[in-house]
């Protein structure tokens, strides 16, 4: 299925029923959400799932709008002052009451080590209680989108988290757990009432909840479904409601079955390969002494031995749009006329390594999950057969996201696929968080290979503080090139969306692959 980006728009499905009953719909998902410690990993399904018991400050509606969440307003009070008015009345799920004292702790527990949400704080200069009902957040520069940058900026509760001995968040780098993982007391709509890991995740409908619940589910068991095939059979036997991702090559047979259909339809999310770029000596490598993928020459040698109209074709089943940028349609700032990329061309890839020094090529490991995006394993099988090509050997390890994710976020790794989709729909969370030089605040904080220039980090400082949008989008613009002109990463595809929902069931599906129980209605 061929598909072409479009602006951010939501597909709802209408006819939602009616009164709110005792109704459950049973999710199976390719992967579990790793924890449920909402700082604990930045990475869309856990924030998916971890959002429906957890609340932002700020949210996003069904259209992507942003709308009060527990801040009922906010305003910008100084160029480097935003206040934030929060809602009254708004209780824990422990009963407990939220308060600016909960907002100030959060925003600290996420800054601090050990949290996957640094890159969110990293230009903070103090957040500070003004009463129990308003805060303010200090940035060391200008930042009119701060508001957007809080979106999935989850806040718990001061007090359970003293209780409970989880003051500073899980580390899965670490193999660090806490109560956090395994327990949650949010202000959501939804309360976690049994948590399994790899097993069943059940939730419950939170009758004190201070907002709206469109649909009428009041029960949703979460399974992982891990084997494609076995996920697709529990749709169509009526075991499960819901099933993310559906495998390409299964969408016609679930459109045709009469019991179930596919939604469709771009993500936000665009999947690219980093390559460490920092280390003297490349890890995992038959290199020894020196670090291949710093010289440019190798690095463009990697991109151009890549068939991505191959693996659009026969891997995605023309699932995915090939990419030249880290960013695409969508996203603010995104500029069509760059997102042309380098040739396809084996012999021009060849002539570069051995301009480089590696004229029969060289080993290296490559890190690869199999349950996080659509069809992961198979995109890094058909890369290393690229690579091959050209006299590069590539070590793929191929393994679940629970092990994966806590390897390469301690940047163990040479090479490695990842996928991004930028919280704030704005090309300064790339800028930030995948391609600004890396410290120990949060910049750079998925920039696992350590690319760095520079000139793209005072572009990205002068990007989150201009208001003029045509300067803005020169910026943008002119780090983007930069970024490309280095070859900082390798950029493959955007993936499409697919979701298998049963006929008794509708919802609403959103860009952003975000599916908030509060809007699943069950027949």
């Amino acid at each position: 299925m061929s598909f072409k980006p479009s602006l951010i728009t939501a597909l709802v499905l209408t006819g939602l029923a009616g009164a709110a009953a005792a109704q459950t719909v049973r999710i199976g998902n390719q992967g579990d959400a790793l924890s449920m410690d909402p700082h604990s990993l930045n990475e869309t399904l856990q924030l998916s799932v971890t959002g429906n018991v957890y609340e932002p400050l700020v949210t996003r509606d069904k259209d992507l709008r942003l709308v009060p969440a527990l801040a009922t307003s906010w305003k910008q009070v100084s160029p480097t002052v935003w206040r934030f008015e929060l809602r009254k009345g708004v209780k824990f799920h422990d009963g407990k009451p939220f308060t600016a004292d909960d907002v100030v702790f959060s925003l600290s527990r996420g800054a601090g080590d050990g949290s996957d949400m640094r890159s969110y704080t990293n230009d903070f200069k103090e957040v500070r209680k003004i009463n129990d009902f308003a805060v303010e957040i200090e940035t060391k520069a200008p930042f009119p989108i701060l508001p957007d940058q809080l979106s999935f900026f989850y806040i718990m509760s001061k007090q359970w988290c003293e209780d409970n001995q989880a003051v500073k968040p899980v580390d899965r780098r670490k193999g660090i757990e806490n109560a956090a993982s395994f327990r949650a007391n949010g202000t959501g709509p939804f309360r976690l009432r049994e948590r399994q890991p790899n097993v069943k995740t059940s939730f419950v409908r939170n009758g004190s909840y201070w907002g709206k619940i469109e649909g009428n589910v009041v029960n949703v068991e979460y399974t992982p479904i891990g084997n494609d095939s076995t996920r697709v059979a529990a749709l169509l036997s009526g075991q499960v409601d819901v099933i993310e991702p559906v495998p390409v090559q299964d969408v016609a047979r679930i459109n045709a079955s009469g019991k179930a259909k596919v939604l469709q339809g771009p993500e936000l999310r665009w999947i690219f390969l980093g390559l460490d770029q920092k280390r003297d000596e490349l890890l995992y490598s038959s290199v020894k002494g020196k670090n291949p993928f710093k010289d440019k020459r190798v690095r463009q040698a990697f991109y151009q031995a890549i068939d991505i109209v191959g693996i659009q074709k026969s891997v995605m089943r023309g699932a995915s749009t090939p990419a030249a940028l880290l960013i695409g349609p969508g996203v603010n700032g995104f500029d069509p006329s760059q997102n042309t990329r380098l040739p396809y061309d084996p012999e021009a890839s060849k002539k570069l390594l051995a301009d480089a020094g590696y004229p029969n090529g060289f080993e290296v490991g490559m890190n690869c999950p199999n349950d996080r995006y659509v069809n992961d394993g198979n995109i890094c099988q058909a890369v290393a057969a690229n690579l091959a090509k050209v006299g590069v050997k590539v070590n793929l390890q191929v393994e679940t996201k629970g092990t994966y994710f806590p390897k390469i976020l301690k940047r163990d790794t040479s090479f490695y696929l990842l996928g991004w989709s930028p919280s704030t729909y704005d090309a300064h969370n790339v800028l930030n968080a995948l391609m600004r030089c890396v410290d120990d605040k949060g910049s750079g904080q998925f920039n696992l290979g350590a690319y760095c220039n520079p000139k793209v980090d005072e572009l990205t400082l002068k990007v989150q503080s201009e208001t003029d949008k045509p300067k803005r989008d020169a910026m943008i613009k002119e780090a983007f090139k930069l970024h490309s002109d280095d070859v900082g990463h390798l950029p493959l595809h955007q993936q499409a969306l697919a979701w298998g929902v049963g006929s008794n069931v509708q919802l609403t599906q959103r860009a952003d692959n975000q599916m908030p129980f509060r809007y699943i209605s069950v027949k």
